[in-house]
């Protein structure tokens, strides 16, 4: 985990996936799925938002549904502070 994200946890990010089925292009009556995992704001979703609106725009499968997961990944019980320093010569 990179510090950016865990900055973005600290203010309600979380770990959010979605299941979207689409049609094939070439075959529409056929669905394909596809699995989406990143951090986003809840319940609103901006980043999925961003990324379905994308969809949309350039890509040909048309999105038949999306399903939504997410869950807390960081809580302030988690975060410990440590006094400890360790220095390797």
């Amino acid at each position: 985990m990179d510090t950016r994200d865990l900055e973005r946890m600290l203010h309600d990010y979380r770990l959010t996936t979605a299941e979207i089925l689409y049609h094939l292009p070439d075959h529409p009556k056929l669905l394909q799925s596809f699995i989406w995992q990143e951090l986003d704001l809840a319940p609103k979703f901006p980043t999925l938002r961003k990324f379905l609106d994308f969809w949309d725009r350039e890509l040909d499968g048309k999105i038949h549904s999306v399903r939504v997961a997410h869950a807390e990944l960081v809580g302030a019980h988690e975060i410990k502070l440590n006094n400890h320093l360790l220095t390797i010569h």
